[in-house]
């Protein structure tokens, strides 16, 4: 099977809707929670300030709007599609509404939701893409946390630059499959489709089946990398994560 670069919807087909957290059926995608959660309410409990970034996890139903208080885009549910726990990267906060990133808008624009739908939490860990150098590194708070090498979109399917986020952290498991053992997938859609394409638009970082493509530009717009570290992503990046993909 070629690899490709963008993950496929098909992954994990789910509807969008409030639902427990599923069990994942042999051979499918499992939902991960990476056990060392080091996010923490953004009100403190003596009321001081709290460092963002910040995600917004979801309470109850919301509808995204065009601005706050503005045109209905769409409602969204507890659940992204993959089954996981919606949290959405906050990037602006005006009174009452909370400018999210989501992947039901073009990329890199905000999408708006009433600040009275969620639960505000500190996001310590940001993921920056530098493109033309082929790596991927992690910072928690202020600090590198990891410097991973990565491939990227070949010159007719680049990988989109812009700010995301993390939506799901999954784990594919299957020596089949082509995204290796793990994906983080994010709020990015691929612009660029390959023809005959069907497996989607969505963007993520994944693993792969051949790492001796690792650091060249191989892929259909996903970032791709070791299993090492993709194993270290899935235990340490939360939902709601914010990665900035630069050229």
């Amino acid at each position: 099977m070629a690899l490709t670069g963008t993950l496929a919807l098909v992954l994990l087909a789910r509807t969008e809707q409030e639902a427990p957290t599923p069990r994942a059926a042999p051979g499918a995608p499992t939902i991960l929670s990476p056990q060392q959660d080091p996010r923490a309410p953004a009100q403190r409990s003596d009321g001081r300030a709290v460092r963002g970034p910040f995600g917004a996890r979801l309470t109850r139903r919301v509808l995204l709007r065009a601005r706050p208080g503005g045109r209905i885009l769409r409602p969204i549910g507890l659940r992204t599609e993959f089954g996981s726990q919606r949290v959405l990267a906050v990037v602006e906060r005006k009174r009452g509404w909370l400018g999210v990133l989501t992947h039901h808008v073009g990329n890199s624009r905000t999408a708006w939701i009433p600040a009275a739908g969620v639960r505000l939490v500190r996001e310590p860990y940001t993921l920056q893409v530098d493109l033309s150098a082929r790596r991927l590194v992690v910072r928690r708070e202020s600090r590198v946390a990891r410097r991973i090498t990565i491939a990227i979109g070949r010159p007719e399917t680049t990988t989109p630059t812009g700010r995301f986020a993390v939506t799901d952290v999954l784990a594919v498991g299957g020596a089949a499959s082509p995204y290796g053992c793990c994906v983080l997938a994010l709020t990015g859609r691929q612009p660029n489709i390959p023809q005959g394409w069907t497996g989607g638009d969505r963007l993520a970082i994944h693993g792969t089946t051949n790492e001796r493509t690792v650091g060249t530009a191989v892929s259909s717009g996903c970032l791709r990398a070791r299993e090492r570290d993709m194993r270290w992503l899935i235990a340490n990046v939360p939902l709601g994560a914010p990665v900035r993909i630069r050229a």
